[in-house]
């Protein structure tokens, strides 16, 4: 039996490099440590095994996770189970893209600059905003960009972020102000949503922005009319909003509500959840603050034969490598993941993805509905997207690990950010689930819960 299946260096590749540089032995390598340092002996580690034991070793340790294939998900809180359109993982498997650096010679470069700003072009229209950049890292850190070109755009100090907002993009934002020495200042919620009167009692002259979440983090709609009014109240404050990608193929987009910056995660657009990551964060705004836009930013021109071309454009790269001048310490972007939410949102187009949002929406409010008729108490009152909050009236880690054992994976437990919160779930509902699923699971929390 084949220890190995594929080894690349064969012995003669070996041979011929230390050839070259005029050894005869690996052990030459090391010459230069003193032989009384070296260790000596084996090291007491597990053998080696062969590559047919190794892959059954690696799928002994596989079989412990638990895999959304065989176990139906009601569990978002930023990671979601939506569908992925099998294109999706053809194009990024393609070597030209999983291997590419950063395109700083365009002239070699044109495919994945125009992936990008196929990426760009359609994170704006998703956004109704102007300009997107490349891609962020992911979601929350997308959010505190914002937050600090706010602050350099006003020159001012002061923060304001409601309770509604990812508790993790909170906790981000917390830790880029620290370093700026800006104030946060926290919104608590009301029925669900950010309560208007303690963020207009907020609002001041010293206010940079405000930042709130559409649809929030406990799945509700945020009144983001009202909240730009309030916003405009503070000289210079800019109107910030995270937004799930998704949800904007049925909700009315930031853009046309005046926001000045849009962030969020591409999570549900094309990348699997992988236990947590990686992501892909964007970014859009408008041409008033194009300028000072974070990460790279790709725009289309023509060469001097007329031959249409892409190109990183506005920024230079110095820009992010000189700390004291640069706009932002974001100097890469996840193009990969940028590419596979663009194969997602082009395999499945506008039709598509309002389709899905759709199912996002009629499927979570039915799981709402065959809840309450199995007795679960719903604290989600008003409208909202994919997500709800239920009180199982009792420890939600509890409940999750029966809900385990029945074969569902349960809702996330709200109590772990917030004491006031014990003993409530977040359920999210995507257009993956069943109605049979639906049904089961409803049934099975309502057991479950009066037991």
């Amino acid at each position: 039996m084949t220890t190995f299946r594929y080894l690349p260096m064969t012995e003669q590749d070996r041979k011929e490099m230390l050839e070259e540089i005029g050894i005869t032995s690996e052990e030459a390598l090391f010459s230069d440590v003193p032989e009384k340092v070296r260790f000596k002996g084996t090291l007491n580690v597990e053998r080696a095994l062969s590559e047919p034991e190794l892959i059954q070793e690696m799928t002994r340790l596989a079989k412990k996770n638990v895999n959304l294939k065989d176990t139906p998900s009601f569990l978002g809180a930023g990671v979601y189970d939506h569908y992925i359109p099998s294109v999706v993982d053809s194009i990024i498997s393609r070597s030209e893209f999983y291997t590419a650096y950063t395109p700083y010679q365009p002239e070699i470069s044109q495919g994945e600059l125009q992936a990008i700003f196929e990426f760009q072009t359609m994170i704006s229209e998703l956004t109704a905003m102007e300009v997107a950049n490349s891609s962020m890292y992911d979601g929350p850190t997308a959010l505190a960009e914002a937050a600090l070109l706010s602050c350099s755009s006003a020159r001012k100090q002061k923060i304001i972020v409601s309770c509604a907002v990812h508790p993790e993009s909170r906790l981000v934002l917390q830790t880029y102000a620290k370093g700026q020495h800006l104030e946060v200042v926290e919104i608590p919620t009301k029925d669900g949503t950010t309560d208007l009167e303690q963020l207009k009692e907020a609002i001041d002259q010293d206010t940079a922005s405000v930042i709130v979440q559409y649809p929030n983090f406990f799945g509700q709609i945020e009144p983001l009319k009202e909240i730009e009014a309030l916003t405009r109240q503070a000289k210079k404050a800019h109107f910030v909003v995270s937004c799930n990608p998704l949800s904007l193929g049925l909700l009315t987009p930031p853009g046309e509500f005046g926001a000045d910056i849009v962030v969020g995660d591409c999570q549900p657009l094309g990348i699997s959840q992988s236990f947590g990551g990686p992501h892909c964060g964007y970014f859009a705004t408008t041409k008033k603050l194009m300028r000072k836009i974070p990460g790279r930013l790709v725009g289309e021109t023509v060469d001097e034969d007329g031959k249409r071309g892409y190109v990183l454009t506005l920024q230079a790269r110095e820009q992010h490598i000189r700390r004291d001048k640069a706009t932002s310490n974001i100097c890469s972007n996840q193009a990969l993941n940028a590419l596979a939410s663009s194969v997602a949102m082009t395999a499945l187009g506008k039709k598509g993805i309002r389709d899905i949002a759709n199912q996002n929406i009629q499927k979570a409010h039915y799981a709402k509905d065959q809840l309450q008729k199995k007795g679960v108490t719903v604290l989600t009152k008003d409208s909202f997207f994919n997500e709800f909050v239920v009180d199982v009236k009792q420890p939600v880690k509890d409940v999750n690990q029966k809900l385990l054992e029945h074969g569902f994976i349960g809702g996330y437990e709200l109590g772990r950010e917030d004491e006031t919160r014990k003993n409530q779930m977040l359920i999210a509902v995507t257009e993956q689930r069943t109605k049979t699923q639906i049904d089961q699971f409803a049934t099975l929390l309502g057991g479950l819960i009066h037991e």
